[in-house]
C-alpha cells in the first residue's frame, strides 16, 4: 500500500482511509527499534492523517520509568530520529497518546497490567478494544511473550474486536527452530492474527517489482527463460559488525539475510502472475517460487555456494579491523560475513536460468539491486564490425540507496561510421514522485492496522525459506572452516565468488 504524504487529509480524493481505532502495544519499548524506526514510522502515519483519533501507544519495558518519563523519552526520540524534521503539534499529539507499563516479559503480572491499561484505553477513547502487539524484543523472547499473551487472554478476539501480533525477524535460526517458533505462536494466535514483518517489503522499489512486471505489457512477455540469461540479486553493506559482534557471530550472513530478505526479492522476481492482486494470490505465487528452488546437495553446495569473512581493510577511506578482531568475536571464528550462491528454479518459466544471490558486510559500497540480464541478440548483422564491447542488455531495479530502475542497451554513436555504444535509460523515484518521508515501516504497520497481510509472511512461507537454506548450514557445519574465504574490507567480496559466473563467461556487476 502507498502511504499518503504528510498532511494529506484522510478520505480526500486519492487518499487512503484512516486505520481502525486501536492500541499499539510495544514489547521492548525502551529499545533502539522503537526509538529509531517504530516511533518515527507512527509519526509519519500521524502526519499523513492515517491514524485514528482513537489511536494510542502502550509501551512495555523493564525500564523504571513513569508514564511521563516514557513520554519524555519518546519525544526526544522523535526529535532525534524523525525522518524529515518534526512538526511540534503532530509530535506532541502522538506523544500525548503514549502510556507505559513497567514489567518483566516473563512475569504473568506484567500481562495483567497490560490488560488493565488496555481496558482503560478503551474506556478513555470510548472505542472498541482493538489491539496490535509488536514484539520489539530479542528473538529468544518471541515465543515466551506470545505464549503469555495467549495465557493471559490478551490474544483472544471477541465482540467484533481484533487482536494482531507483529513479529520481527529473525524467524528462527534454522528449519527446526522456525517450526518450533511457528508452533508456539500458533498456540496463542490464529495464523490470520500473526504478521511476520520483513522491513524490506516496505520499500517502494520492492513493491514496485510487481507493478513493473504485471502492469506493463512490455516486460511480462519477455520475463522468462526464452529471453533472460540470468538474474543477479545483490544486498551489499558497507557497515561491519560494529558493536553487534557477539550476536552476529551466532548468526552470520546466510541466516541473517538469505531466507528472508534475499528470498523475498527472489520470489517477487520469479513468481508467476497472481490471479488477483490480493494477499492470498500474491503470497501463494511467491511461495511456489521458493518451493521451486532446486534442492542443494552436498556436492552442489561445494560448487554453487561461496562463504567469506572480511579481513582488515578500508571502507570509504576508513580503516576497518578484521572480523575476528572485533569485540565479542571468537579469535578462530568461521562465521561468514559474506555469502554468494547460484540457484536454479525448477519450473517451466525459469528452467536453465541461474539466479545469483550475494550479500555481505564491509563491502565497497551500500547497494541493493536486482539485475535482469537479457540474452544477447544475434550478432550476424554486425559481423564486420567490432562487437566485443557491445553492452549487455540489462534491467536493473535499484532498491537502495538510490531507488529507481535503469535499462541498459546499445545505440549508434552519431556520425557517418556505424559505431555502437552502450547507453542507459535511468528512472529515479525522486525525479517523478514527491515521496513521503519513510523508515520503511509505515506501509507495513498501516497494512496490519487495516488487516492487509499481502506483504507479510505466513508460517509456511518462513519454513519454505529455511528448507532451502538448511542443507547449506549442514554442509558448512560438517566442513568446519575449510571452505571459508577471506576478503579485504572495502572490496567487492572474495575472489572465489567469481567462479560461480565465470563458466558462463559472465561476471558479477561491480558493487561500487
Amino acid at each position: 500500500m502507498d502511504v499518503a504524504a504528510p498532511g494529506l487529509a484522510p478520505d480526500s480524493g486519492g487518499a487512503l482511509r484512516r486505520a481502525d481505532p486501536c492500541a499499539f502495544v510495544i514489547f521492548g519499548a525502551a529499545g533502539d527499534l522503537t526509538k529509531r524506526l517504530l516511533l518515527p514510522a507512527l509519526y509519519n502515519l500521524a502526519a499523513g492523517g492515517l491514524l485514528s483519533d482513537a489511536f494510542s501507544i502502550v509501551g512495555v519495558a523493564r525500564a523504571d520509568w513513569s508514564a511521563d518519563e516514557f513520554r519524555a523519552h519518546m519525544r526526544a526520540a522523535l526529535d532525534e530520529f524523525a525522518t524529515d524534521g518534526v512538526d511540534a503539534k503532530t509530535r506532541d499529539g502522538l506523544v500525548a497518546r503514549c502510556r507505559y507499563v513497567r514489567g518483566d516479559f516473563d512475569d504473568p503480572a506484567t500481562y495483567g497490567r497490560v490488560k488493565d491499561e488496555l481496558a482503560d484505553v478503551a474506556r478513555s477513547f470510548n472505542t472498541r478494544d482493538n489491539c496490535i502487539f509488536y514484539l520489539a524484543t530479542p528473538p529468544d523472547l518471541f515465543s515466551h511473550v506470545a505464549c503469555l499473551l495467549g495465557e493471559s487472554g490478551l490474544a483472544k478476539e471477541s465482540d467484533g474486536c481484533w487482536r494482531r501480533l507483529i513479529v520481527e525477524k529473525p524467524f528462527g535460526v534454522d528449519l527446526k527452530s522456525a517450526c518450533a517458533l511457528n508452533k508456539d505462536l500458533l498456540r496463542a494466535f490464529a495464523e490470520k492474527q500473526i504478521y511476520r514483518i520483513d522491513h524490506y517489503l516496505g520499500k517502494e522499489t520492492v513493491q514496485n517489482i510487481m507493478v513493473l512486471r504485471f502492469a506493463n505489457g512490455m516486460f511480462e512477455p519477455i520475463w522468462s527463460r526464452h529471453h533472460i540469461d540470468h538474474v543477479q540479486i545483490t544486498v551489499a553493506e558497507t557497515v561491519s559488525v560494529e558493536n553487534r559482534g557477539k550476536l552476529y557471530d551466532h548468526t552470520g550472513a546466510l541466516r541473517d539475510m538469505v531466507p528472508n530478505h534475499l528470498f523475498q526479492l527472489l520470489a517477487l522476481t520469479a513468481m508467476e502472475p497472481p490471479s488477483r492482486f490480493d494477499a492470498v494470490s500474491v503470497r501463494t505465487e511467491k511461495l511456489k517460487a521458493i518451493e521451486a528452488i532446486h534442492p542443494l546437495t552436498k556436492d552442489a553446495i561445494a560448487a554453487d555456494v561461496v562463504r567469506g569473512q572480511y579481513a582488515a581493510g578500508k571502507v570509504k577511506g576508513k580503516s576497518v579491523a578484521a572480523y575476528r578482531d572485533a569485540a565479542g568475536i571468537a579469535p578462530a571464528s568461521v562465521t561468514e560475513t559474506y555469502v554468494a550462491m547460484r540457484l536454479h528454479i525448477d519450473n517451466w518459466r525459469w528452467a536453465g536460468v541461474p539466479f545469483y544471490l550475494r550479500t555481505g558486510k564491509a563491502l565497497r559500497a551500500r547497494k541493493t539491486e536486482i539485475a535482469i540480464r537479457f540474452r544477447s541478440a544475434p550478432l550476424a548483422l554486425f559481423r564486420d564490425m567490432p562487437v566485443d564491447n557491445l553492452a549487455q542488455n540489462l534491467l536493473v531495479l535499484r532498491i537502495q540507496p538510490d531507488e529507481g530502475a535503469a535499462l541498459h542497451f546499445n545505440a549508434k554513436i552519431p556520425g557517418p561510421e556505424v559505431r555502437i555504444e552502450n547507453v542507459r535509460m535511468n528512472f529515479k523515484y525522486e525525479d517523478y514522485f514527491d515521496a513521503a518521508p519513510s523508515t520503511g515501516y509505515e506501509t507495513l504497520i498501516y497494512d496490519c492496522m487495516i488487516a492487509d497481510p499481502m506483504l507479510f509472511q505466513r508460517a509456511i512461507d518462513i519454513e519454505a525459506g529455511w528448507r532451502a537454506v538448511d542443507p547449506i548450514l549442514d554442509a558448512w557445519r560438517e566442513a568446519g572452516g575449510r571452505d571459508l574465504c577471506l576478503y579485504e574490507a572495502g572490496s567487492d567480496g572474495p575472489r572465489e565468488a567469481e567462479r560461480l559466473l565465470s563458466p558462463t563467461g559472465q561476471q558479477w556487476r561491480a558493487i561500487a
